[in-house]
């Protein structure tokens, strides 16, 4: 289990325990369950390319059937500020996209994801589209041409604000992240499909709007809680955490999923009142935003190699 501090991997591997032993209607069950889990507690901070390396090489030798790029950080809204990472990337977009995308090149380098049948999830959501009802909202999302980006190359600083090459704006940074999620995802799999001899299948998804996660833990405290409880209980369009990661569980190992690649799984807001039910049906694939669709071939061919060039490979 990778999360940034190994504080927080602990944290969240008794956090894990503690639900499967509140949630088991059965006591033995539960108990068995815990003694066949194996989850081990690993550091690896996306906003630090050096992280990155020092977490491959400290993974065991064999593949793995699935890997899920599910890091997501969000200033808040009202920040000015232009927060960087070690390489002085733009934070947001800096953690969200290039760390997975530096991570999944020293991943499929070492053979560590099966090549027969493993798949890869890329953890999006859906303001990445400013048709979306949360992606309308505000300054919407689009990467314009890149312009940002090829600067920073271009003058070999690889320090960018916004990928557009636009004033910063912490709300759209957040929102050009997962439009970078979606491009990356549908991008990778083209060139998985056109490697001889790999059946790696890439998708994304959104987990919906979930507020009580660490997403929103640089906004006001106050507002976070009160906004939880309007968006889940009064207006019925939040989802709980338990929905958000059942649904990156069936794109991971849903054998609905299996052998599908390059899609996009979506469900509208507030559908985790279907509960597991919801899974292939409410939450299913869906289109991705124009721009994502548009970007396919060019665009997002030098999206990646930008990329590339700014991670250093």
């Amino acid at each position: 289990m990778r999360t940034a501090t190994l504080e927080k991997a602990n944290a969240a591997i008794d956090k894990i325990k503690t639900n499967i032993a509140n949630d088991s209607e059965d006591a033995v069950d539960a108990n068995t369950l815990l003694k066949s889990l194996k989850l081990t507690p690993v550091e690896c901070d996306l906003a630090d390319l050096s992280s990155i390396d020092k977490f491959v090489k400290g993974l065991p030798n064999r593949s793995f059937d699935a890997v899920c790029y599910n890091a997501g950080l969000a200033r808040n809204t009202g920040a000015s500020d232009v927060a960087r990472t070690e390489r002085g990337f733009e934070l947001t977009v800096g953690t969200n996209h290039l760390g997975h995308f530096y991570l999944n090149h020293l991943l499929l380098r070492s053979s560590l994801v099966e090549k027969e049948g493993g798949r890869i999830v890329v953890t999006a959501s859906s303001v990445h589209d400013p048709d979306s009802p949360g992606g309308a909202q505000g300054e919407t999302a689009t990467l314009g041409d890149l312009k940002g980006l090829e600067k920073a190359v271009a003058d070999g600083s690889g320090m960018f604000d916004m990928v557009d090459g636009n004033e910063f704006n912490a709300d759209k940074a957040y929102k050009d992240s997962k439009l970078c999620n979606v491009l990356f995802a549908r991008e990778l799999q083209r060139r998985m499909d056109a490697e001889e001899g790999s059946n790696i299948k890439v998708n994304s998804f959104t987990p919906g709007l979930i507020v009580g996660t660490g997403l929103f833990r640089d906004q006001n405290k106050v507002f976070t809680k009160v906004f939880d409880v309007a968006a889940t209980k009064l207006l019925k369009v939040g989802e709980t955490p338990h929905y958000g990661g059942g649904a990156l569980e069936y794109v991971a190992l849903s054998t609905e999923v299996e052998g599908k690649g390059g899609l996009y799984y979506y469900s509208s807001p507030g559908s985790s009142k279907y509960g597991e039910d919801a899974y292939g049906k409410q939450f299913h694939a869906s289109e991705v935003s124009k721009e994502a669709q548009e970007s396919d071939g060019g665009k997002a061919k030098r999206f990646w190699e930008l990329s590339e060039k700014l991670v250093g490979i």
